[in-house]
């Protein structure tokens, strides 16, 4: 404390170039240490420790775009079976449908013919009624 109380002009300026000069030194021995080989070997080993990270990081992504791949290839194949069998249903629906109006020409057919039969037997009956009757 005694010395910030009796301080004179030149020992401020002695204090500051000591204090400067420290600085420099400390910086010399940080430029010093960043050079020396210890220093590239952890510089080294981090970028090893990154380039690891960057190359799991990529397989990582390689692997979810192949589940992508796998579960669209998946859900294109299910769609196929299932437009598939929607096709199938229509045909089978529409074959149905032929045999259901088939079978109806073919009832219409028969009924029409046994009206018409009916109709003409009672023709012929009308008309041998009346030939009977002469």
């Amino acid at each position: 404390m005694d010395s910030l109380k009796n301080t004179g002009f030149a020992d401020r300026l002695n204090t500051a170039a000591s204090a400067k000069k420290a600085q420099l030194e400390r910086a010399a021995q940080a430029r010093s240490a960043a050079d020396s080989p210890e220093a590239a070997e952890r510089r080294a080993a981090r970028q090893a420790v990154a380039t690891a990270r960057a190359a799991r990081d990529a397989e990582r992504k390689a692997a979810k775009l192949a589940e992508r791949a796998r579960q669209a290839a998946a859900l294109a194949a299910a769609q196929a079976a299932e437009i598939a069998a929607r096709a199938a249903q229509v045909l089978a629906e529409k074959a149905a449908s032929d045999v259901e109006f088939a079978e109806r020409t073919a009832r219409e057919a028969a009924e029409d013919a046994e009206k018409q039969a009916a109709r003409d037997a009672r023709y012929a009956a009308r008309k041998a009624r009346k030939r009977k009757g002469r």
